[in-house]
């Protein structure tokens, strides 16, 4: 067994959970049968232990059912494409660029066309795309295409590395983080979900557009530091842990520790900016405040749904005495 003392990392945000959580998880468990993205049995029970619609529950607090529901499906989505990718025939460069094509087609014409492979991946995220047509301006739909295709984008950065077998610069991965991790497209998904409507002037605004990017990162770095082993052993470079630690020639700990003290950093970035925000006017400043209670909730979520609801990374995480998190791999 290989034990590592995570450092305490800081989320001084409260922890919420939508009422309409069971009932989203139910649909989303149909809606994965219904488009056969999940099918043995090995499968199906790795599915239900990772409770991925408990994380967008929690993140989309007051988010009405129907609106849960589509949070609940496309993160499931994301998950199961990046499980698909790890188990795909195809070379990952030609898995992801499969996925590219039909996304791209479906955001731009509503025309699924895909391999066999691909029809279940396809089918279901045009599924979701009707849905969230039915509930976004076209305004929206083109700030959310451009997440989307960000992400794909960033996806194919990854594998291009890994086909050098070049890890990246700290740099550089911090710049390709944010989309890596799709939370962007998440991040566009508050309005249409949570009935928060912001003018383009304020999205546009270098402040909540630092927001954003800062909750981004919290998440995603957080992330990096509860999955950091499983990506080791699986031979992946794209974690802040594993990047930390080739480039600077830190020991593992100290790069767990740098990692936690960025994370850190960035949630105080983050409430000195929600502090420190225009007046846009009452109406608009209200608005604002609850897109920021939005955010507030994507970080604390990451972490609830990361030590209690999922068993994704296959870890036991508990609270030492001394207020630090003992990570056991199973």
């Amino acid at each position: 067994m290989l034990s590592l003392q995570l450092p305490q990392i800081y989320c001084p945000f409260p922890s919420m959970l939508n009422p309409f959580a069971k009932e989203a998880e139910k649909h989303t468990t149909d809606w994965v049968s219904r488009f056969e993205l999940v099918k043995s049995d090995k499968a199906w029970e790795r599915f239900r232990r990772a409770k991925f619609a408990m994380l967008s529950a929690r993140a989309f607090p007051t988010a009405g059912r129907f609106e849960l529901c589509i949070a609940a499906e496309f993160n499931t989505w994301l998950f199961l494409l990046d499980d698909k990718n790890d188990e795909s025939m195809f070379g990952k460069m030609d898995f992801l660029q499969m996925v590219h094509s039909f996304v791209t087609m479906i955001l731009q014409n509503n025309a699924v066309v895909a391999p066999d492979e691909g029809m279940p991946l396809a089918n279901s995220f045009a599924d979701l795309w009707k849905r969230m047509k039915r509930i976004g301006s076209a305004a929206w739909q083109k700030r959310f295409v451009k997440s989307m295709t960000d992400y794909l984008d960033a996806c194919l950065w990854e594998v291009e590395n890994r086909m050098r077998h070049q890890a990246p610069a700290v740099a550089d991965y911090i710049e390709k983080r944010p989309y890596t991790g799709a939370l962007f497209a998440d991040i566009e998904l508050i309005e249409v979900l949570e009935s928060i409507y912001l003018p383009d002037e304020v999205h546009a605004h270098e402040t909540v557009k630092q927001l954003s990017l800062a909750c981004n990162n919290v998440v995603c770095w957080a992330n990096d530091l509860f999955s950091f082993d499983k990506e080791r052993r699986q031979g992946d470079v794209h974690n802040l842990v594993l990047v930390l630690k080739e480039e600077r020639g830190l020991s593992l700990e100290e790069a767990m520790n740098e990692a936690a003290r960025m994370h850190d950093a960035e949630v105080r970035r983050f409430i000195a900016l929600s502090e420190s925000l225009p007046a846009f006017g009452e109406e608009t400043n209200d608005e604002l405040q609850r897109y920021i209670t939005v955010l507030k909730a994507w970080m604390r979520a990451n972490l609830d749904w990361s030590f209690g609801d999922t068993a994704r990374y296959r870890m036991n995480i508990t609270e030492t005495a001394s207020g630090n998190w003992l990570i056991s791999r199973l």
